[in-house]
């Protein structure tokens, strides 16, 4: 079979809805080429008599092969004959024989999905068509009547409960059900649904969907369909006997929290209790939690009414505290309740151990090092103050060898870089703030403050350099699908440690350097050489800067770029002090990692060096030689940025997919800054980038990534990808990658790196390309080739497709999907 056509009254249905009805599909192709059938025709057949002809009948050669082999290795080998035969037709597709049974099947399936859709009347039949030409080949076509669809009219309920008849009227304008519009089967699924959680979130302890159905009346109603909705009462089986009586409203009376509940000690005494806000916990040792702090974490509420959601909502608390394993809570009558309308609610909470330890180990590779080695671990203590808190030491290290000697202060070591560090942070099950945030943060939102403070000290990589930060973050979730963040401090301060090795690892900018220098009247120590690093080539910008430039003689090109030379060693070189906050809005659609139809928006606003501003007539801070205030010996930045990052997952079938990513980026320097700290400024490029360039290498601007690392503070990027299987779990993709960094109301002004006005969106690289991933299911082993499809550093009229050739691609490696 080679092709599937549904007609319905004559015309060709495009509807991929009704197309995934069928339950015989042709091969599979890839760009129209049945790659996977044309693999699965590799094999052979015949395997076990072609082996057995070949090399067990034809003695001679047996004898020889087992001589050469041993009589075990021939065995082994006639095996694996067999065994990648078998492979290949695994990993391939057998051809698809026509099946006229898996045809009727498909003719019923499509007749149920319009009955479901309210074509009541509907007719379908099929048939078996050769194609000509060629032989053994033949397509499949389904006719479909629909007839005339049914419309939804009156709807009436019988409810016995009057309790359930008083929610339902209280809430059927949000009925799923809607007079005029035609009958969708899922419509009435999604009431039912909509109806036992409305029951079961309103005290209706003991409601299920089996008690809901509807009765539909079409006897001569011209296409009407007029719905009765029937819920009945409860069932109760006493003895043989059933009897029904009327749905209660159940309210819970009491809840029980057990605190140390183990399967060992369910028997034994309890041996500790506490009260608090009509809670009861128990323990059978001594209590190790702060009553408040473990009610805090339970929605199921004395003397409130009945709520899954309640149930729900306490569950994903508990487990988010990482201080018990998965809690159970039950629900039983109160026995002193006469009216059978009382709950008790068991809660019982295991904690995990107070202590836990972890290791982890990994290997990596960069275009700055050439091989690393990273170990790290950590020790967690739970509920360290008794009220659920969690504190965690980790610390991380790694060893590597570097890519560019210069890196390096020893060029006979193979490991020359390294780096340390150490993080402590403390976790808080609520918001900690002086004032009370009930109002806005609600707890079912499981708010959480973090309080952090890290270290980290880079050796042999570039300049050298210590991190030190502190972060104070919130936390919470008002749905399962947004989640907002709040860092109301996050300092950090960087300290370069080998500042006089600027040049030899920025080698660009000292090549333009020298070669300016050679041009000038600078009096070199040794004439005709090249500058000396750092001495020399520190003391030709100290020259330029502080010489007249006609007694230079240097042309005014040559002059401005020195000084911009001078300006960017200034920024790379000095220590950075970051006082910031920062909130960050996440909206994501996702819910596990197999959804393949998802959207997920990303906002995130930043600013920096507010506070010390405002605190600058206080504290009357010193100023260096640039103007710029001083807050402990370093210029503190002062800065705006902003981010929206959008990604969309189309699910086409077939193991199809389309994704889209849309992100711009901007960081505005102002007040005691012109520029952006290089560590929160954007780069383009890599593979989860515009993967036709290789990290840092595209931008700014038209200015053709003349440095090592090319950064700036505008950032603009669109990517496109469609997925597609290709046999087994190997998968393909082809992708195009738009996008490019410029600097904008910074310190920088040469117009090529400079965006002025939208003419310069003219100057979005463009790269396209294709992918090979294997899906691990855990993880996705990634890699890509790109292709310069226009790149803005080339001259005007020479950008396109200049260097769109293998000699010229660039090849990455990832892991996981880029977005």
């Amino acid at each position: 079979m080679v092709k599937n056509e549904i007609f319905a009254n004559d015309e060709l249905v495009k509807d991929s809805r009704i197309k995934n009805q069928l339950y015989q599909e042709p091969n599979t192709k890839l760009l129209g080429f049945p790659l996977r059938l044309h693999f699965y025709n590799l094999a052979r057949p015949e395997i076990d008599s072609i082996l057995t002809e070949k090399f067990l009948e034809n003695e001679s050669r047996r004898k020889r092969l087992t001589a050469i082999l041993s009589k075990k290795q021939f065995d082994q080998y006639i095996y694996s004959k067999k065994e990648f035969n078998e492979w290949i037709k695994r990993t391939g597709e057998a051809p698809v024989v026509l099946n006229k049974e898996q045809a009727v099947k498909s003719v019923n399936r499509l007749k149920s999905w319009y009955w479901n859709n309210g074509w009541f009347n509907v007719e379908a039949d099929y048939k078996v068509l050769p194609i000509e030409n060629k032989e053994k080949r033949a397509k499949v076509e389904y006719y479909i009547k629909p007839g005339k669809p049914y419309t939804l009219d009156s709807l009436t309920t019988e409810i016995a409960s009057p309790a359930l008849d008083s929610l339902y009227q209280s809430n059927k304008t949000e009925s799923e059900i809607i007079a005029g519009t035609q009958y969708n089967t899922i419509a009435f699924n999604e009431e039912r649904d909509r109806l036992s959680d409305l029951f079961r979130n309103n005290g209706v302890y003991n409601f299920d969907q089996e008690y809901i159905s509807f009765d539909a009346d079409t006897v001569d109603t011209n296409h009407k369909l007029n719905t009765t909705l029937i819920i009945k009462n409860e069932r109760n089986n006493i003895g043989d006997s059933i009897t029904r009586t009327p749905f209660k409203i159940h309210t819970i009376s009491k809840v029980k929290i057990f605190t140390d509940y183990s399967f060992a000690n369910r028997n034994m005494p309890i041996l500790d209790s506490a009260t608090y806000r009509r809670y009861e916990l128990f323990s059978f040792e001594e209590m190790r939690y702060k009553p408040e702090a473990v009610t805090d974490a339970v929605f199921i509420r004395p003397g409130m009414i009945y709520r899954d959601l309640d149930r729900t909502r306490t569950y994903n608390r508990l487990n988010s505290l990482r201080v018990f394993k998965y809690p159970n809570i039950q629900y039983t009558p109160d026995p002193s309740d006469s009216t059978n309308t009382k709950l008790i609610s068991n809660i019982f909470l295991s904690p995990l151990p107070k202590y836990s330890l972890g290791f982890d180990f990994d290997v990596s590779q960069s275009n700055i090092q050439k091989f690393g080695i990273g170990f790290g671990g950590s020790f967690l203590i739970r509920n360290i103050f008794g009220g659920l808190e969690n504190l965690e030491l980790s610390g991380r290290g790694s060893i590597a060898s570097s890519t560019d000697a210069a890196a390096s202060a020893d060029k006979n070591r193979f490991f020359d870089i390294t780096e340390v560090g150490a993080d402590l942070k403390l976790t808080l099950p609520r918001i900690f703030l002086p004032i009370d945030t009930e109002r806005l943060i609600k707890k079912y939102m499981a708010p959480f403050t973090s309080m952090s403070l890290g270290f980290s000290s880079q050796r042999n990589i570039g300049l050298d350099k210590q991190t030190f930060s502190g972060i104070l973050n919130y936390n919470w979730n008002p749905s399962k699908q947004l989640t907002n963040s709040l860092d109301l401090l996050n300092i950090q301060y960087v300290r370069n440690l080998n500042t006089e090795n600027y040049f030899n690892v920025y080698r660009n900018s000292f090549e333009e350097l020298n070669s300016i220098a050679q041009r000038s009247n600078f009096n070199f120590s040794t004439p005709g050489s090249d500058l000396q690093i750092p001495e020399e080539a520190d003391g030709f910008i100290d020259y330029v800067i502080n010489e007249d430039r006609t007694n230079t003689g240097l042309e005014n090109e040559d002059y401005l770029n020195t000084l911009d030379i001078y300006e960017r060693k200034l920024r790379l070189t000095q220590n950075n002090l970051i006082f910031a906050s920062s909130y960050t809005y996440l909206w994501n659609t996702r819910e596990n990692l197999y959804d393949r139809e998802f959207s997920r928006f990303r906002f995130k606003l930043e600013t920096a060096g507010n506070v010390l501003s405002a605190l600058s007539n206080v504290f009357n801070y010193p100023v260096n030689d640039q103007g710029n205030e001083k807050v402990l010996g370093v210029a503190y930045s002062q800065y705006v940025k902003t981010e929206l990052d959008f990604i969309k997952h189309w699910d086409l079938g077939n193991d199809q997919i389309f994704a889209v990513r849309a992100f711009g980026g901007i960081a505005i320097p102002y007040g005691n800054a012109n520029d952006i700290p290089i560590t929160k400024t954007f780069f383009a490029g890599g593979p989860n980038d515009n993967r036709a360039w290789q990290a840092y290498d595209l931008g700014p601007g038209s200015s053709g990534s003349i440095l090592e690392f090319n950064e700036a503070n505008l950032k603009l990027a669109f990517n496109g990808e469609y997925r597609f299987g290709i046999f087994d779990q190997f998968k393909g993709a082809l992708f195009v990658d738009v996008g490019n960094i410029w600097n904008v109301l910074d310190s920088r002004t040469s117009k090529d790196v400079v965006f002025e006005e939208f003419s310069d969106l003219e100057e979005l690289a463009v790269g396209s390309g294709f992918g090979l991933r294997y899906d691990f299911n855990f993880f996705v082993l990634r890699f890509d080739i790109g292709f310069k499809t226009h790149d803005p550093g080339q001259p005007e009229g020479d950008r396109w497709f200049q260097e769109y050739n293998f000699n010229h691609a660039v090849y990455n490696v990832g892991i996981n999907y880029p977005f």
